[in-house]
């Protein structure tokens, strides 16, 4: 017997045939997953399938019956589940198909075939790419048939990795019968060629094609011809060729010929100069002398000869009877006595005056060194003043000094006020003073009954003398460390945005742990990286690893990517003991059986993990969209008693341990903060940074660059291969009383985005503001400490959520309930829903929910706000925050 569903429909729709407003559509199995076929009919007394010709019972059928608010039409909608067994049951080439057959009191009506299929893709390609070498603007074609798969797999082409986007990349081709063509093969296209089929079940990739593109040589033009090389009579000359026009690449052929030609030559001999007869006598003069003179012409010297030697004038003393001046002067030679007199006293006088002005010069030398000694005091003393006023920004382009050598300063910071980063130019100012203030030592809040040293470094000391903390940094600036029990707590490594939020009964009870929080500095622990990966977050190292724990601690720390999922594979790595590290999660790819989960938000990650060790967040870019948040940070030099002046512009990663390390930095230099901090987006394209500084005033300042611009090149920011990248600007005052720079500075990245900042300021000022002012500034970038409490809080003081009430929020969310006011409503008003399966994978999954909300909020935390949302889901616990501290 058939078992249909049948409903009775009122008598004025007694005449009307049933209509389908869904009809089933083909699907796919994938896997062993069950697929669903869905019918909808109006008006319908009875509604069933029919698969394969044979009907399906009834008891399979889920029947859902509804009315049309608008037409007053019964509708009548049934669901399948098609199984992978059902499907492979059916032998030979039909696929396996079903119907939808619908009944009122005027006749029925079918509904179209569904074919379900079981979808799969094979391993091997039928046909892969192979291996060419090609010339230069040849062009290239790379075959590659795909697959079999059931739906038929897509193909596209990767070049080292990198997908191939035809559209944004016009010298590529990828043809109807998915080959791919390089139309004008370039030495940028040398590259590994991969062919990748994908379908809904699997992703394949083809052996990867090496395409070599090699360039012959090519002959420059000659060269000039040498001078002859006889200096006298018959010589050679020569001229020369190189084969680098173009230069042979990649196993290109070289040239063909000669590379020099010699040709004869004849040079002129050189002539020596020949002195001409002397010339008569002239008369007598009144000095009783006379002259004759000869001149250097005959020959005269010529193609290097010699000049004439000898003397080309000559004197002789006239005679008592030719000079004149013995007959006309007779006291000729007392004048000359007396000239000769006069001669001595001016020379002296002379020496005199220049001896007089040596000494004045002396001594007003001595008393500028003695100005400038007193004045070099000011290297010592706080900042000075600086103002500054934006200004309109544009964009113009500058080698960068990359070799400028910077120290390393590590301390403790101290927060001043809360706020979130501005990337504004709008004119600030900072305390006269130091950068940062430390904190004091050893300041950590911890359980009364657990056993803690009281030194820090006694705790450093400890650890680096087991074998798997030996690459722990010996300092305590980035070190937070605690002792906890099964009460819970937190550590916070300050103005870095690390933290480890330890929830309550994550410790069992009746034991103590002394948990430690480091992040690892770069130079210390160097992570590998390969292709197009690059380090997203701080190395963060938490333990001691292998505690027992039986819940999930949750690890906060930042991150630069773009936030964009679609644009990276994201991958949490962790270190193993034996040094090396593994990927223990793949976001998105998430499996709620493995004991690591991740959050990733805007610009933090938050790693739930039951089991300590050293972390990171690794990121491979799937496109050039993706990219990283750079900070880019403006520091010059404190104070200036010289004509030059230095400004630095640092390129890092925005994330807070970074800035606090070259906050540190600069304080241990002596530099000052001359602008708020901007955030660049650095894209994954290849392109690098560049740098330019322009407008200044010509009259007063000069650039001593000898380029335009300077440039970052894009490996060293994506790779990380050099930290704290930055770029240094020389700049020259024409006179020591110019005080007022004002001037334009621009970063970006060729082809992509940038920023630019407007600078106008006193170098002799101090531009930081002082605690009077009214202007309140942005705690993030002043590296200001937002936890005033310590580095460590145990117990209830580390919650917002008081123990009791958090017991009895888990006891009344944690019970499922018919109309969803559960847990699960609790997360999707948190807007935490995405997470649902792996809090459904947890014994309280509301405890689990609770722990990210307090890691969330630590600072921030509105305990009205969380008890507004317990009001609207309809529980009592929504006076929370009226609670008693007895009572807690």
């Amino acid at each position: 017997a058939v078992h249909v569903a049948t409903a009775t429909l009122p008598a004025s729709f007694n005449d009307l045939l049933p209509h389908f407003l869904v009809e089933p559509d083909d699907e796919y199995i994938v896997k062993n997953k069950p697929v669903t076929l869905t019918c909808r009919s109006t008006p319908a007394t009875q509604i069933y399938f029919k698969c394969n010709g044979e009907w399906v019972h009834q008891d399979d059928h889920l029947i859902d019956r509804t009315v049309d608010p608008a037409t007053g039409l019964p509708i009548m909608q049934v669901k399948i589940d098609i199984s992978r067994q059902q499907v492979e049951k059916i032998f030979g080439l039909d696929d396996y198909w079903c119907q939808c057959v619908a009944w009122s009191t005027t006749g029925t009506q079918k509904s179209q075939k569904a074919y379900v299929r079981i979808a799969y893709l094979r391993k091997n390609f039928e046909e892969e790419p192979m291996a060419k070498e090609v010339a230069l603007n040849q062009e290239v074609l790379l075959r590659c048939h795909p697959p079999e798969g059931v739906p038929a797999a897509e193909v596209e082409w990767q070049r080292n990795e990198h997908v191939i986007d035809p559209v944004n990349e016009p010298n590529f081709l990828v043809t109807a019968d998915r080959n791919l063509i390089i139309k004008q093969a370039r030495l940028a296209d040398t590259a590994n060629y991969t062919c990748v089929a994908k379908n809904i079940v699997a992703r394949r990739k083809s052996s990867p094609a090496t395409v070599l593109v090699y360039v012959n040589g090519g002959w420059s033009t000659w060269t000039t011809w040498s001078a002859c090389s006889s200096v006298c009579g018959r010589g050679w000359q020569r001229r020369s060729r190189s084969c680098t026009n173009p230069t042979p690449l990649n196993g290109g052929m070289a040239c063909d010929g000669q590379n020099v030609q010699k040709s004869a030559c004849t040079a002129t001999c050189p002539v020596d100069g020949g002195w001409s007869d002397w010339s008569n006598w002239s008369e007598c003069g009144v000095d009783c002398s006379m002259w004759r003179s000869r001149e250097c012409t005959q020959p005269s010297p010529g193609t290097g000869g010699k000049d004439c030697q000898g003397i080309d004038l000559q004197s002789l003393n006239c005679t008592s009877q030719q000079c004149l001046q013995s007959e006309y002067y007779p006291s000729a030679n007392g004048v000359e006595d007396v000239a000769l007199y006069v001669g001595i006293v001016a020379v002296a006088l002379c020496l005199t005056l220049i001896l007089i002005v040596v000494v004045l010069v002396y001594r007003r030398k001595k008393e500028g060194l003695d100005a400038d000694v007193a004045d070099s005091s000011i290297l010592t003393t706080g900042f000075q003043p600086m103002g500054i006023k934006p200004k309109n920004s544009h964009l113009l382009t500058i080698q960068p000094d990359l070799t400028t050598t910077t120290t390393s300063y590590q301390g403790t910071l101290h927060s001043r006020h809360d706020g979130t980063t501005h990337t504004g130019t709008s004119k600030f100012s900072m305390t006269n003073g130091p950068l940062l203030d430390p904190l004091p030592n050893g300041s950590h809040h911890t359980l009364h009954n657990g056993k803690m040293t009281s030194d820090p470094a006694e705790f450093m000391t400890r650890l680096s003398n087991q074998t798997y903390f030996k690459t722990l940094p010996r300092d305590v600036a980035n070190t937070s460390y605690g002792t906890f029990n099964f009460l819970g707590g937190r550590l916070t490594i300050p103005n870095t945005g690390i933290s480890l939020l330890i929830p309550p009964e994550a410790i069992p009870r009746g034991k103590i742990y002394e948990i430690y929080l480091t992040a690892q500095r770069k130079e210390d622990l160097r992570l590998p990286l390969a292709g197009c990966q690059t380090l997203l977050s701080p190395i963060v190292s938490c333990g001691p690893p292998g505690v027992v724990l039986t819940r999930p601690t949750i690890l906060s720390m930042d991150h630069c990517s773009d936030a964009c999922p679609e644009n990276w594979a994201i991958r949490l790595k962790k270190q193993n003991y034996e040094g090396v590290w593994e990927d223990v999660l793949m976001m998105g790819e998430e499996l709620i059986s493995e004991p690591y989960y991740c959050q990733l938000e805007a610009e933090t990650c938050r790693v739930f993990s039951e089991q300590l060790g050293r972390f990171s967040l690794v990121g491979e870019s799937l496109n050039m969209s993706a990219a990283k948040r750079l900070r880019l940070v403006l520091f010059s030099d404190a104070y200036c008693s010289t004509l030059e002046y230095n400004i630095r512009v640092y390129c890092m990663d925005d994330t807070q341990d970074v800035f606090k390390e070259v906050m540190q930095m600069e304080r241990q230099l002596g530099g000052r903060l001359i602008d708020e901090p901007h955030v660049l987006l650095f894209k994954d394209s290849y392109h690098n940074l560049r740098l330019s500084i322009h407008d200044m005033p010509q009259a007063h300042w000069r650039s001593k660059l000898l380029a335009g611009y300077q440039e970052i090149p894009f490996y060293h920011i994506w790779n990380g291969s050099q930290r704290f990248l930055h770029c240094t600007f020389t700049l020259e005052r024409l006179n020591l009383s110019t005080c007022e720079l004002t001037c334009q500075l621009c970063v970006w990245q060729v082809e992509g985005e940038g920023q630019s900042f407007s600078l106008d300021f006193n170098i002799a000022k101090v531009t930081l503001r002082s605690h009077t002012d009214s202007r309140p500034l942005d705690p993030e970038f002043l590296l200001m400490d937002n936890n005033p409490s310590g580095s460590a809080l145990a117990g209830p003081s580390a919650f917002q959520i008081p123990y009791l009430i958090r017991q009895k929020i888990c006891s009344s969310l944690d019970t499922p309930c018919p109309n969803g006011a559960d847990w699960r409503l609790l997360a999707q008003r948190l807007k935490l829903d995405r997470h649902m399966s792996f809090f459904a994978s947890k014994a309280s999954p509301t405890s689990v929910i609770l722990d990210l909300w307090e890691a969330q909020h630590f600072h921030s935390g509105n305990l009205n706000q969380l008890a507004t949302v317990m009001a609207d889901i309809g529980k009592q616990e929504a006076m929370i925050f009226l609670v008693s501290d007895g009572e807690c």
